[in-house]
C-alpha cells in the first residue's frame, strides 16, 4: 500500500502561481464558447428548433458557470499568493450580518428559515466589507442547504471577550442548538460542499485574511448538528458597550 507524498517546499510556493496559470489558459476558450453560444441564439440563419434553443441556453448557462468558478479560483490564487489584499473600511459587523441575513432565500421552499438575534450593533471593524458580504453568504447558504424541512436556523451575534480581546461572533446553528454549538469543543469548519462552487474555501481564506476563525461543532456532538451549524468569529477594533 502507498502513500501520496507530502508537498515538497518547491510544490507549495508553486501552487498559486499554478493556480493563476490555470485560470488564465481556461479563462480564453471559456469565453470563446460562451460568445459562440450566444451568437447562435441571437443572429440569424436557420431557424433553431425549440429542443436546439433549450440545449443551447443550457449550455451557455454552464458555461457563465464555468467562468464564475475561474473568477473565484483566481481570488483564491491572488489571496494565496498575497497579490490581493483585503480593504480596511470601518463597518460594523453585526449590521453586516443583518444585511446579508436579510437577502438570503436559500431553502425557503422547504420553509427553512433564518432569523439573526442577539447584540443589532456596537461590533465595530477595521476590514473588506464587500468581501465579507460575500463570506457570510455562502456560509449561510451551506447551512440552509443542509436542512430537510421546517426548522429555524439563528445567527445569534455575541460581543466575547477572551484574553483581553473582544471578538464579534456569530453563531449560526437551528434554533434549538445555538448555546450549545457555542460551548462545544470546534473543529475547522467543512468548507467541501457541493452546488457552491469555491465560494466557502474563499470564504474561510476571507474570514482568516481579517484575523478571524470559521468553526464547526467537533462530529462528536452529533453529526447533523456539526455539519449544520457554524462559529464565526472576527476581531473588533472598538466595543460601544
Amino acid at each position: 500500500m502507498t502513500s501520496s507524498a507530502p508537498a515538497t517546499p518547491a510544490a507549495r510556493e508553486n501552487y498559486p502561481q499554478l493556480l493563476s496559470l490555470a485560470v488564465h489558459e481556461l479563462r480564453t476558450p471559456c469565453s470563446i464558447v460562451a460568445g459562440y453560444l450566444r451568437l447562435l441564439m441571437r443572429e440569424g440563419g436557420d431557424p433553431l428548433t425549440d429542443q436546439q434553443r433549450k440545449m443551447i441556453t443550457e449550455a451557455e448557462k454552464s458555461c457563465t458557470r464555468f467562468i464564475a468558478l475561474l473568477a473565484e479560483l483566481s481570488e483564491i490564487s491572488k489571496l494565496d499568493s498575497g497579490f490581493m489584499t483585503l480593504a480596511e473600511r470601518p463597518f460594523d459587523v453585526f449590521s453586516l450580518v443583518r444585511e446579508v441575513a436579510g437577502l438570503v432565500h436559500e431553502a425557503q421552499d422547504r420553509e427553512v428559515r433564518l432569523e439573526v438575534r442577539g447584540d443589532e450593533t456596537g461590533a465595530l471593524a477595521t476590514g473588506d466589507p464587500d468581501r465579507l458580504r460575500a463570506a457570510f453568504d455562502a456560509i449561510f447558504r451551506a447551512i440552509l442547504r443542509e436542512k430537510a424541512s421546517a426548522v429555524t436556523v439563528v445567527a445569534e451575534r455575541r460581543l466575547v471577550t477572551r484574553d483581553g480581546r473582544v471578538s464579534a461572533v456569530v453563531v449560526v446553528a437551528d434554533e434549538a442548538d445555538v448555546q450549545t454549538v457555542y460551548d462545544s469543543p470546534q473543529t475547522t469548519f467543512d468548507v467541501k460542499r457541493g452546488g457552491l462552487g469555491l465560494a466557502l474555501p474563499l470564504a474561510r481564506r476571507i474570514i482568516e485574511g481579517h484575523g478571524g476563525q470559521l468553526s464547526a461543532p467537533e462530529a462528536s456532538t452529533g453529526e447533523q448538528r456539526a455539519r449544520g451549524s457554524a462559529l464565526i468569529a472576527l476581531p473588533i477594533t472598538e466595543s460601544k458597550r
